[in-house]
Parts: structure tokens; sequence; C-alpha cells
């Protein structure tokens, strides 16, 4: 007998799900069950034998889940199939005749062997893997891997090597491949790429009317005006955008935050100000349902981010450090690569105010993660902090002794293990 709590087949396909199963990111896909499948908190706590108050602790993100035999239990009382959860088929699973050894194998769509429907949902899973491996421990590298998946889905759309009436839902799914090649060339500091992938990715969008998607390529290439130092294209860019239609509370909170930098970067910090509060008022309206997929990122940390970024960024390192602290104290619900940046950030203004303990403290939490760390954009601001920090002539002898050893990590070769 099917359990009460299986998930339908239609929000198994979500890609915000998929992106909060491929993360184990369970707080988010508590509050992602109660709002596309009706899963209450009461039944998650029931089927997956856990206390109400846990339930609602991990969706807050103050508790995760970590014990593989409680993933286990998830995933069978929800009926994930287990290679959603990166864990072996479950026994409740069909087992698949194509498969000699009797183990269920689920097919996934492969991009070089489908040309109509099928293919629209191989680039979507192929967008959705690449999301997922790039929020995975700090970043992994996914700039080339995704670019050079795009070209391959772009010169089959030149060729016309599909099925002609699924041509409106590949060009929507081709568009959102090519969003995440931009976004991940963009991260890697290759940034006239990044625009060619964000122009196509856009031109796609609009070719399939796929507005949710163009929103977010638009988000995109504003922040990337911003901070290639231009800060009057990001403003211009989220105005078009925000007084051009009526939006989603999140997605307007984006580009609120993108006008506020826009703002600020050109010195108009008290408007900067309004347009960030306005922002952090619009995430704290909660999830609605006209909120597009990709916006489960946006949240009240990653606007204090920005702020902080903002407020270093104009030498006002005492206001921007609270709000570096709490972009960093989101450990659990919403799982991003690129969130040592703010860590690097908060180094700054600790050094920039002579907060040596803090900054010593705050610099061997970074240690550890710089091996890992994919960004270009973070290691090269890591970087220019350290060179900064080690020129201050007030640091005290140990902060530099740990400021000479993230340089050396900084340096070291890239495969040594």
């Amino acid at each position: 007998m099917e359990p009460l709590t299986e998930i339908p087949r239609s929000v198994l396909e979500r890609g915000d799900v998929q992106v909060a199963l491929e993360a184990h990111d369970f707080g988010r896909l508590f509050v992602l069950l109660r709002k596309w499948a009706g899963i209450s908190f009461n039944r998650i706590a029931v089927a997956c034998d856990i206390k109400s108050s846990r339930v609602s602790q991990i969706a807050r993100g103050d508790a995760s889940i970590t014990s593989m035999a409680k993933i286990e239990h998830i995933a069978d009382a929800f009926r994930i199939p287990g290679h959603m959860l990166r864990l072996a088929p479950r026994p409740w699973e069909p087992v698949s005749s194509a498969s000699p050894d009797g183990v269920a194998s689920p097919r996934l769509p492969l991009l070089n062997g489908e040309r109509g429907e099928a293919y629209a949902q191989a680039i979507r899973e192929t967008s959705k893997r690449l999301v997922a491996l790039d929020n995975e421990l700090n970043g992994l590298p996914i700039a080339d891997m995704a670019a050079l998946t795009f070209k391959a889905v772009h010169r089959r759309l030149g060729e016309g090597d599909y099925e002609h009436r699924h041509e409106r839902d590949i060009r929507a799914a081709a568009a959102e491949l090519a969003e995440v090649a931009g976004w991940a060339l963009f991260d890697a500091e290759k940034h006239s790429a990044a625009r060619r992938f964000n122009q196509e990715a856009l031109f796609l969008a609009k070719l399939s009317g796929d507005r949710a998607i163009e929103l977010l390529i638009l988000q995109n290439m504003a922040m990337q005006s911003g901070w290639l130092g231009r800060p009057r294209e990001e403003l211009a860019i989220a105005r078009s955008v925000i007084e051009g239609e009526s939006l989603p509370p999140r997605v307007e909170a984006i580009f609120r935050v993108r006008e506020a930098k826009g703002l600020a970067g050109a010195g108009r910090e008290s408007e900067a100000a309004r347009s960030f509060d306005r922002a952090r008022s619009l995430v704290q309206e909660g999830e609605r349902n006209g909120d597009p997929f990709w916006a489960w990122w946006i949240t009240a940390n990653e606007i204090d981010g920005h702020q902080g970024f903002a407020l270093q960024e104009a030498g006002q390192w005492r206001k921007g450090i609270p709000y570096l602290q709490r972009a960093l104290g989101e450990q659990t619900s919403v799982k991003v690569g690129y969130r040592n940046i703010s860590a690097v950030r908060l180094l700054a203004c600790f050094l920039e105010v002579g907060a040596w303990r803090e900054a010593e403290d705050l610099t061997l939490d970074i240690m550890p993660t710089i091996g890992e760390t994919a960004s270009a954009r973070t290691l090269r601001l890591l970087v220019g902090v350290v060179q900064r920090g080690k020129l201050l002539p007030e640091a005290p002898d140990s902060l530099r002794d740990v400021l000479h050893h993230v340089e050396a990590a900084i340096n070291e070769d890239a495969y040594a293990i």
C-alpha cells in the first residue's frame, strides 16, 4: 500500500524540490512539501518519526538531518527514489527489466539520445545537477562543464535536430541551461564569456516566452554590471524590471537588492538603505505560490550579505560587520556555493577596524576551505584582503602569521591531497 505521504510525481519533478533533494537540504524540502504537496509539518513529523518541534527547527534552518538511517527513512516515507537522494535503489522501487543483475536502475534521459519532450527534460535535469554541484561544499567548478554542455545543445538547436512540436519547451530548457552557464562563468571571472551566454540565454527565454527564466537572467546581468563597476547599469536593469510589471515578493526583493547596490555604487546611500529595507520586508512576507522555482536562495541572509558588501565597499566597515555576520549565520537551511564570499568581506571589515582577535579567528575558519573553493571571485577577493592585512602596521604578529599561511594555501597546487 502506498504511504499517505507519498510525494506526487509532479512535485518530485519540480526544480526547487530536486535541488533540495540533491543537496540533502531537508529543511527546504519540508517547506516545499508543505507548499506544493500540502503535507503539513505534523504529518511530516509522524511519517519521519521526528518530533513536530524538531521538524519546525529543521524547516527554519536551526537544525539539520545527517544520519543516513534517517535519510533512508525519509526516502521510504515519501517514496523518493534512491538516486534522487544519492542512495541505493529503495526496496519498494520497481525493478528495471533492462538491468541484468535485477537491481533497479532509474533511467536518466540522455542529452544526445532524445529529440522531443524527453530532450527538454534531459536539458533540465542537466541544469539541476549542475546547480547542485555548484552548491556542494564551497562550490565545485562547473563553468566549463556548463558552457560545453550548452554549446552542444545550441548546436542541435541551430541544426533543427529535435522534434519541432516541442520546440518551445526545448528552447525554454536551453535558456535555463545557458543561464546556469552564464552564472558559473561570472563566478569564474570569465566575464566576456558570461555576457555572451547571458545574452543567448535571454534570447532563448524571450523566444520561448519563459518570463521566469528571463527575470533570473536579467538579475544575473544586473549583478555582473555592478560587480564590474557599472552601478548605473545595474540600477537601470533593476528599475526596468521593477517598474515594468507586478512581481512576486521574492523576485521583487532581489531586484530591490540590485537597485540598492546600484544606488550605493552611485553614492546615493540613503536611497540604497531604503531599497534594502524594502527588499527585506518583501522576503519577510514569506513564500507565495507565484514565486518562481529559482527563488529558493532569496532570503533575509542573502540580503544582509549584499548590504554588508555595499557598506564594506563604501568604507563603512563597522556598519557592515553586523550585516555580514548575519549573512554567515544561516548554516543549514539554504546552501549556496559562493557563501564564503561574505566571510572574506567580513574579514576585510575586521582588519580595517582593528578587530585583530576576530580577524584571526575568522581567518582560521576560512583556511581549511581554501583548497575546496572554486569561486574565482571569492579567491580574488581573499588575495586582496590578505595583502591588505599584511600591510597594516598595527596588526599583531600572530595574525600576520595566519595571513601568510592563507596566502600559501591559495598558491598551493590545486591537485595536492
